[in-house]
C-alpha cells in the first residue's frame, strides 16, 4: 500500500490540499487524543476483566501442584488404568495466570 515515501508525500499533498494548512494540525490532534483514549479504555477493560475474574469464586487460584496430598482423596491425581490390568497416576499440568498489569502501547 504506502511503500515508498512518494506514496507518502503524495497523500500527504491531497490530504493538504483538501483540507487546507489550517485543519491539517486539528485533525491529526484529534485523531491522537481519539487513539490515546481509545487505549485507555482497552487498558481499563484488560483491568476490570483480571478483577472480576480474580474476585470470581468459580476460578480458584493455582497455588501449587505439591499442595495435594493423598489424604484428602479428591485432590490426589487422577487414576489411569492400562489394559494391562496396572494402574499409573496420570499428572496434570497447573493453569498459571498472568496478573501483572501492562499497559497496551
Amino acid at each position: 500500500m504506502l511503500q515508498s515515501p512518494v506514496d507518502i508525500a503524495l497523500i500527504a499533498g491531497v490530504v493538504l490540499l483538501i483540507f487546507g494548512p489550517k485543519k491539517v494540525p486539528e485533525m491529526g490532534k484529534a485523531l491522537g487524543l481519539g487513539i490515546g483514549n481509545f487505549k485507555k479504555a482497552l487498558f481499563e477493560a484488560q483491568e476490570e476483566v483480571k478483577s472480576a475474574i480474580k474476585d470470581d469464586p468459580a476460578h480458584p487460584t493455582v497455588t501449587s501442584t505439591t499442595a495435594t496430598s493423598s489424604a484428602t482423596p479428591a485432590l490426589a491425581a487422577p487414576v489411569a488404568s492400562s489394559s494391562e490390568g496396572k494402574t499409573e497416576a496420570v499428572a496434570e499440568k497447573p493453569v498459571v495466570v498472568d496478573e501483572t498489569s501492562r499497559p497496551i502501547v
